[in-house]
């Protein structure tokens, strides 16, 4: 296809994540950023304040129809005249485990989607949406110009192990409160093995106020550690790409159960593969010897396969080549 493909991305206005000081930045950075730069796509924004938009107006002028989600925080509630433009709709989603929830299902036929992508592996998104439903795995939200000119690998902190984000109390109580009142649905359930690690004296924690992260920049938090944990239960999240790209050794949940295989990082050489078996170990074979060359080495070549693979401009190929078959 020689000629550019013109993309019609149609959101709200007031959509939280499309934000510029939402507390988390990956959809701003690709949708709002991203998108632009590629040069075989021309992107046509469309915001919306409201819930209607008339989409018969973008017949002749778009090639495809971009959704920034398959719910209504995000997109206008009515796309009129969806059905009669014969345009392909292409919409990212978020967590599947909430498509019940926030019946997303029904948005498929009244917004007439095509195909869905995100970050979630296909194996957990058919646990939720029909099997007949088209999703890509697509890997966006890492800039990389905001993961340059970081400390260098051997002036950071090499007797501790960063762990961020949500976790889960550690208390009895709260794990029973929990798993009564929010089974499925709370910090243990997802984040088993990150809230445990935190039982460790040599782990470090930052996790999040409210609805803000404790450090505001990431990239240079992270680049004062040599290592960082990476680990979610039921699916790989974004610190899976983030802590390497920051120069890190990254302790990574790998599992049959998140299948986080499709991520393509190789068990010591790009991470360090972890499990609730294991994972004291790993974390002990590398703090008696931290200055080991092997962890550096398997730290850089982490960093460098996220930056030639996991990248939001590696991203936008990706979809440009889904466009391409919808077309």
């Amino acid at each position: 296809m020689k000629t550019k493909i013109k993309v019609a991305l149609i959101y709200k206005n007031n959509y939280p994540a499309f934000q510029p000081d939402f507390f988390e930045r990956s959809s701003f950075d690709f949708f709002i950023h991203a998108l632009k730069r590629n040069s075989q796509m021309e992107i046509l924004y469309f915001g919306v304040d409201g819930d209607y938009f008339d989409t018969t107006k973008l017949q002749g002028t778009c090639d495809v129809i971009l959704l920034a989600n398959n719910y209504t925080t995000a997109t206008p509630e009515i796309l009129d005249g969806i059905h009669n433009t014969g345009i392909p709709v292409l919409c990212r989603t978020g967590d599947p485990h909430s498509a019940k929830k926030f019946n997303q299902i029904s948005y498929h036929k009244k917004w007439k989607i095509d195909c869905y992508f995100g970050t979630i592996p296909s194996s957990y998104f058919y646990q939720f949406y029909p099997q007949d439903f088209m999703y890509r795995e697509i890997i966006f939200g890492l800039e990389s110009s905001l993961y340059q000119n970081l400390r260098p690998y051997k002036e950071r902190i090499k007797d501790k192990i960063l762990n961020s984000g949500n976790v889960g109390k550690l208390s009895v109580k709260s794990r029973v409160a929990n798993s009564i009142l929010n089974p499925k649905r709370n910090a243990w359930y997802f984040y088993k093995l990150r809230t445990i690690c935190n039982k460790l004296p040599y782990v470090d924690h930052a996790g999040m106020k409210g609805s803000k992260y404790v450090n505001d920049d990431y990239p240079s938090y992270l680049s004062r550690y040599r290592s960082a944990i990476a680990a979610t239960t039921l699916y790989p999240t974004q610190k899976y790409w983030e802590i390497p790209a920051a120069g890190c050794l990254t302790f990574m949940e790998i599992t049959q159960k998140n299948d986080g295989y499709y991520l393509g990082f190789k068990d010591g050489e790009t991470a360090i593969f972890i499990n609730e078996k294991n994972y004291k170990d790993k974390f002990e074979e590398f703090l008696n010897d931290p200055d080991n060359t092997k962890w550096e080495e398997i730290a850089n070549a982490g960093r460098e396969y996220v930056m030639n693979n996991l990248t939001n401009d590696k991203a936008v190929e990706r979809l440009v080549e889904l466009m391409k078959k919808l077309l």
